[in-house]
């Protein structure tokens, strides 16, 4: 099993719980279909917020190419998908607008890779061959287990690591490539004949319209004040 297999096995794993995420990308406005995009169940509000959350700015040109260089090495494209057809780094760039405390571990561990490469290959991190870069990054690539107690650089990998993460298995490319299918409705329809037979049973024609009909699955139902199922 290669790599990108056992991080999609650890992600199957971690659906049914919530997000991975506990600790050159696409302008926000133009990504779809993403995490933070909510096309339903917000109120005025929260959409408010939502909106002004994705007009905020936080990375720097700069830095956002530098962040947009990370998670390309984190999970290199293959024929499944690029982190930027999945919009890796706006959704970081997002998360760093909504939840504030990711600011600091993110900027200062981007000014210690810049330091930590011009230290050892006198050039910014983004200049480097790629063979350069990630023997920088194999001395950082530490386990999550107790990642709270290990070096400041080691925890910010960990991080970016699962921002990256997060953001590519969250969205529609990334599902796709786990081939996760939780949240798709199954056609259904009924019980079978013979086992109606068997048990002496038939379906109310009525019923049978309004709930087996499969040109309707997609129609809400529709109840009267009684609870009375109208379609």
């Amino acid at each position: 099993m290669d790599r990108r297999e056992s991080i999609k096995s650890i992600l199957l794993g971690s659906v049914a719980g919530g997000l991975l995420l506990e600790s050159c990308g696409e302008p926000a406005e133009q990504v779809s279909q993403k995490i933070w995009d909510y096309q339903y169940g917000r109120n005025a509000k929260e959409a408010a917020v939502d909106q002004e959350l994705l007009q905020t700015s936080f990375f720097a040109e700069e830095e956002r190419s530098l962040v947009d260089c990370l998670a390309n090495l984190i999970l290199p494209p293959n024929e499944a998908g690029t982190v930027t057809e999945a919009g890796v780094v706006p959704f970081i760039a997002f998360m760093m607008v909504d939840y504030p405390p990711f600011q600091l571990p993110m900027r200062g561990g981007l000014m210690a890779l810049n330091a930590k490469a011009n230290r050892t290959f006198g050039k910014d991190f983004i200049s480097l061959t790629e063979e350069a870069q990630k023997s920088l990054l194999d001395t950082m690539a530490f386990p999550l287990e107790g990642v709270d107690e290990q070096p400041q650089e080691i925890q910010f990998f960990a991080l970016m690591r699962n921002l990256v993460l997060t953001g590519y298995f969250t969205s529609a490319v990334g599902i796709k490539e786990l081939d996760y299918r939780g949240n798709t409705p199954h056609v259904w329809d009924g019980v079978p004949q013979d086992v109606l037979d068997e048990m002496g049973l038939a379906y109310d024609p009525a019923w049978i319209e309004k709930c087996v009909d499969q040109e309707k699955r997609n129609e809400t139902a529709v109840w009267d004040e009684e609870g009375n199922l109208l379609t």
